[in-house]
Formats: structure tokens, sequence, C-alpha cells
């Protein structure tokens, strides 16, 4: 019965500390035109985003292949907030869809373990054929991390 009065107390005591993070999608931000601010987050899992749709028809929506194996992909609708909750580890790239050949995308570390950034840089290498600006954009967030 302790041991699960400690652990019930240990999760309630793991989820206060959770942070949420706001992220604004923007037309123009400090960062260029068709940007997410910020672009580059390091955060615990627990933590929630808070993808703001600050200027109108911009959405936030996971990139396949680009995301943890065991994570849930989301997408928001156009000129919507959405709220997503990392609970597992590893690293994200996102885009707005409407505004993806523009590079409007970003990419969020949770926890440290990074198993899938080779994936996640392959497949950021391969995009920058379709960009048709910014075409390092990707590549430069996620040197940041």
């Amino acid at each position: 019965m302790k041991k699960l009065l400690l652990l019930t107390l240990l999760s309630i005591n793991f989820n206060a500390f959770a942070v949420d993070y706001t992220v604004k999608m923007l037309n123009q931000g400090t960062g260029g035109v068709m940007i997410f601010e910020p672009a580059v987050l390091k955060i615990n899992k627990g933590d929630t985003v808070n993808f703001v749709a600050t200027d109108a028809a911009h959405n936030s929506a996971s990139l396949p292949g680009m995301i943890p194996a065991e994570a849930e992909t989301w997408s928001s609708e156009l000129s919507k907030d959405i709220s997503v909750t990392f609970d597992v580890e590893g690293l994200y790239a996102y885009q707005c869809t409407p505004h993806s050949v523009m590079a409007m995308v970003g990419v969020i570390q949770v926890g440290e373990n990074l198993t899938n950034l080779n994936e996640v840089l392959s497949q950021a290498e391969s995009m920058k054929g379709m960009f048709v600006m910014n075409k390092e954009r990707l590549i430069d967030y996620i040197s940041q991390l």
C-alpha cells in the first residue's frame, strides 16, 4: 500500500512540474517570413506546446517520418490553435502545411533521447528540394539542438 501511495505521489508531483510553451504561427517574425516563433524548442517529457494561430491561414502539423516512432502525429485546422503534449522523448519536426514550400517549419527536442536524430536529418535533407525559399532552414534549426 505504501508503494502504491508513493508511486501516486511521485506521478502527481511530476505532472505538477510540466511546463506549457507557446509557439506563434506568423507571416513575419524575427527569423524571417512564414515562421514559427520560437522555431526551436527544447522541452521535457510531459510538457505541452500551444501552437497559436497569431496570423491567419496557418496550422501546425507533425512531419511524417520526422517524429519518434511511438509518438502521436498532430495536425490542426487552418487558423486554429492546437495544444500538443509531448509524452515520448525524441526529436520532432513540424510544418505549416499550406506554407511548407516556403519552409515554414520548426523543431522540438523532447528530453535527451535523440535516437531518431539521424532519421530526421535524412528526411530534412531530402525535403530541401521541395522548398522554394529558405532551403537550409530546417537543417539550421536541427543544428541548434
